[in-house]
Order: structure tokens, then sequence, then C-alpha cells
């Protein structure tokens, strides 16, 4: 663990994803801070301006919903969790609307679970529903559905969320803002020697060993799995950091280069990890062969597999499932993250994206398996 940070981490990233918790939204449970929101959102735009791309990971629905209803301790029953979730879902996507606009950027809320990112086709259309909002300059807002999923409420966090976000849309960076200015050796609550932590390797297992318990009554979790978050978000490639959210300016400073909080570096390239998952991947239900045109765009060229240079579908595989792409000898040339199932790339075989709508019911992309999520083997 290093006393300084000197990396360009964040200076550098163009994909990032930003997780503020409870108790700075809702200012300890006192309803929604729309001040401290209001400069979030100024920052959040002046990144979109900047030529960023990020999202936000926000919590603050079920305390929201608390103050709303009267309520001043956190209810046990689910229902009841739910029912608050479900109330505040409502004020806290208004602020982040109103405060982005006013700042000339447009929001969409997005309410995910641990299960949509566990299902194979749900993953590929969360991914691709939040790159489509990326491309057009809007800055999801994203919470936890707790409305309808019990499992996230009693053990879920938005640290995690995070992390699998970051991992979902391969971002470049994670950046988890907390009432806490980092992580330290020990509690510096109850130890004096404890010392600030400024750099380390994300999935140090040290770190884990520092980590403290929940310290709000009103949040979830607690530096544990802020370090844990960080260790997931590594796997894609992308790094941490940790800090204080009331800095001010805590993001823009940290896009300039500057050292704020705690950075846990990922050891992994972003491309590199995604693209050694593929390659490593043993379970692959089908693969398609396709025609030397193909194979040349895709191989030398660096292109996305298109339906019109297949020739043939052969297994049983659903969107989302990695997939061989083989050249007319039968030899994999790639394999990739499948766009369309089998049943459907049979009917679009050989077809222009023009004809999908007749053959399919539907308008889907135009790749069976796009650039981004293919990797070549041979």
């Amino acid at each position: 663990m290093q006393e300084k940070t000197g990396s360009p981490v964040l200076r550098n990233a163009r994909r990032i994803v930003v997780k503020v918790g409870s108790s700075l939204v809702t200012n300890e449970g006192r309803g929604l801070d729309a001040d401290a929101i209001g400069l979030w959102c100024e920052q959040l735009a002046a990144l979109v301006k900047d030529g960023r791309e990020v999202i936000m990971v926000s919590s603050g629905a079920i305390a929201e919903g608390m103050k709303r209803l009267g309520w001043t301790a956190r209810p046990r029953a689910i229902h009841e969790l739910q029912a608050a979730a479900a109330v505040g879902q409502m004020g806290l996507a208004q602020v982040y609307e109103t405060k982005l606009r006013e700042n000339g950027i447009g929001s969409a809320q997005v309410l995910l679970t641990h299960a949509d990112l566990a299902d194979r086709e749900r993953y590929l259309n969360a991914r691709s529903t939040l790159l489509a909002l990326l491309q057009l300059g809007v800055v999801p807002v994203i919470n936890e559905n707790d409305t309808v999923v019990n499992d996230e409420i009693k053990f879920g966090d938005n640290d995690t969320l995070g992390a699998l976000v970051a991992n979902l849309v391969e971002a470049d960076a994670l950046v988890i803002l907390t009432d806490q200015k980092g992580l330290y050796t020990a509690d510096p609550r109850k130890d004096p020697a404890a010392r600030f932590v400024h750099e380390a390797k994300a999935g140090d297992a040290a770190l884990e060993a520092m980590a403290g318990g929940a310290g709000s009554s009103i949040g979830k979790g607690g530096m544990i799995t802020k370090i844990l978050a960080a260790k997931r978000a590594a796997g894609s490639g992308a790094s941490t950091v940790i800090a204080w959210g009331r800095e001010p300016q805590a993001l823009i400073r940290l896009t300039q280069g500057e050292a704020i909080g705690t950075l846990l570096v990922a050891q992994t390239q972003k491309n590199q990890a995604r693209k050694q998952w593929m390659a490593d991947h043993l379970q692959m239900r089908g693969s398609v062969a396709v025609d030397a045109g193909a194979v040349s765009k895709v191989r030398d060229e660096g292109k996305s597999l298109l339906p019109i240079g297949m020739t043939r579908v052969d297994g049983d595989f659903s969107r989302g499932d990695v997939i061989a792409i083989r050249d007319a000898e039968g030899a994999e040339i790639a394999r990739g993250l499948a766009n369309y199932s089998s049943s459907e790339a049979r009917l679009i075989c050989r077809k222009a994206s023009s004809e999908f709508e007749k053959l399919l019911g539907y308008t889907g992309e135009p790749e069976m398996v796009h650039r981004t999520n293919l990797v070549l083997t041979r």
C-alpha cells in the first residue's frame, strides 16, 4: 500500500460509474438532500459535457420513503420496506431529473435487481439500454428494484450494485462516495493510530481485514462492502475510488487527476479482462459458420459479425450466450456474445438487417455479435 496516489486512472477514464450512499443522499435520514444532489448533478453534467459517459447509482429510495411516510425507524417487515421503496423512488427520480435538467442534461431512471444481471438475456438487454442512454448523452440513475424483490432488501447493497453496473457497461472507473474520507488501516473512530490508505491494489486480501462494519442505521453495508465492490469491479478492469461525498467538487477534481480518497487499482486492463473471460469460456452452447467475406471482416478488419455473412447455425443457444464463430472449414476464428437466440439466428442467416422486422416481428441489433463483445481466438 502506498502513501500517495499518482495514478492517471480517473483522469483518463471515459466511462465512470458513481455510487452515492443513503446517509449522503438523505442527509442522515432526514429526507432527500436536494442541495447535495444538486451539487453532484452539476458535476455529472460537467463530466458529460466534457465528453465522458457517467452513470449514477443512487441509494436513498427507502430512506426517502420513510421520511414521506413519517417513519423514524427502518421497518423490519419486507412489505413495509417495499412500500417505503415505492414511495421513495418517486421523490428520488424527481430530484435527479430536476437537478440534471437544470444543468442541461437528460436523465433516466433504471431499476435493476441482481437477478437482472445474473440472467443472460436480461443482462444483455440492460447493457444495450444503458449503452444507448450513454450514447444519447443521458445520465442513467440506477437503484435496486426494492419494490418487488425481497432478497435485495434483505441482503443487497448498492456498493455491490455499483460494481455490477461497472462490469455490465465495462466502465473505466467506479467512484464510491461515502460519509468517510476513504479507507483506514483500522476504524479511526476507535483507533487513534489508524493510518489513511491512499492507494492499494483492488482485491488485496489485507484490505478486507481492515474494513469495519456498517456505521449507519439508515443505509446497509459498511467499508467491507466497498472493498468487496472494488474487488468485483476490478474483475472487468475498473479501478475504484472511495471518497468523502461532501468533498467539494470531488468528481471534477478526481477526473483532473487529483488524489482524493482511497484509490484501489485494478490489476487487469479493461479490454484484456473481458476478452480473457470470453476466450476462457468453456460452456459454449453453439456456433455459427461464416463465409470468407465475414472471416475477413471479423478477423482482419476488426468488424462485428453480421447475419448476412453467416452460412449455418449449430446448437441451441439463447441471446447473451457465448458462441463460437467458425470458418468454412469448421475452424474457430472467434467467439462472442450472441445478440440473437439460435432459432432467431437461423431465420436471419444470410439476411440483411432491413429484413429482420419481417422475419422476427421486431427490429433488434444489426449485428449477430458486436465487435465489443467479440474476441479473436485464431
